[in-house]
């Protein structure tokens, strides 16, 4: 039983393959809520066979038991009766949704210890507390000596904070931030080879402090600044799956990219609309600079105004 069986029986037509509206993974039909606005005429109105929701490609998204009244003609209450024996429900929001695991041999760098004078003075600068990033993201430090050989390839990761990057209690991957500032790159990731889930097909967060408001940031920095209650996407150049993940996490979504950046305010604008697509309440939020250089009284009243 389903959307589809609901529609047969009801007799709905629905794009089938090779419609110009047609789209895998989704059952799209005339929307109810705006055909009968001039050029909206279409079928606009899909359902996301994996996430369990409806939104319409032009009004957005819509409840299941308004949506499915309005498609078939009846109350809302038959509605809900219907979707209930059609098995036709909102997304259960899963902390712990399934991710692929690859089968690798998984490395981190030599030289990795507890973090030096030199790891916490960079911290500090950056007016974080050392002990308290410590204690909530499990931070170590590399020195001198920060090789990373495999394959034939070696890679230096010399004086960085080591990230660890953890998905249901288990280290799958890492990521690396510069304490000299003169490196090309600020962040250096573990190679694709060696991770046992890719770093951008999930995202860095506290997994078990999540809530139904996540506020998606660009890197680990970010999310030291804002807290237990924001997650990196790793960069702004996102990827599906992690909208995806995104979006059967949570329920609302505020975007806090770099203010200054020109770009990242485009990919936080491209970021809302993917996941207001699937259904989320997000929105972008602008500040001056990058949240991870905000200071700290600032970003704690910024994110209890993010979550109320």
């Amino acid at each position: 039983m389903g959307i589809v069986d609901l529609y047969q029986d009801y007799g709905i037509i629905i794009a089938s393959e090779g419609h110009r509206h047609y789209r895998e993974g989704w059952v799209n039909v005339e929307c109810p809520f705006c055909i009968s606005d001039p050029g909206h005429e279409g079928y606009h109105l899909g359902y996301d066979l994996d996430g369990n929701y409806f939104v319409c490609w032009r009004c957005g998204w819509h409840p299941v038991s308004k949506t499915i009244a309005l498609v078939l003609n009846i109350s809302e209450t038959e509605a809900k009766e219907l979707a209930r024996k059609y098995k036709i429900n909102v997304p259960t929001l899963s902390k712990t949704p399934v991710v692929k695991l690859n089968k690798v041999n998984f490395q981190i760098p030599l030289g990795i210890t507890d973090l030096m004078d030199v790891h916490k003075k960079y911290l500090i600068n950056r007016n974080f507390d050392p002990d308290k990033i410590i204690q909530t993201w499990n931070i170590k430090g590399i020195g001198p000596f920060g090789k990373l050989n495999y394959l034939n390839k070696s890679i230096d990761y010399k004086y960085r904070i080591f990230i660890p990057i953890m998905w249901n209690g288990k280290t799958v991957s890492f990521d690396s931030r510069d304490i000299t500032n003169k490196h090309k790159s600020k962040y250096l990731a573990c190679p694709a080879e060696l991770e046992i889930i890719s770093h951008k097909e999930i995202i860095y967060c506290k997994q078990e402090a999540l809530m139904d408001t996540a506020i998606v940031v660009e890197g680990p920095t970010d999310v030291w600044r804002f807290g237990i209650n924001s997650v990196a996407v790793s960069g702004i150049k996102y990827t599906p799956k992690q909208v995806q993940l995104l979006a059967k996490m949570f329920k609302r979504i505020p975007v806090c990219f770099d203010g200054n950046e020109l770009q990242a305010k485009e990919q936080a604008n491209k970021l809302v609309a993917e996941l207001k697509f699937r259904g989320v309440d997000a929105f972008r939020v602008d500040i001056v600079g990058d949240p991870g250089s905000m200071k700290q009284e600032d970003a704690d009243y910024l994110v209890k105004q993010l979550l109320q």
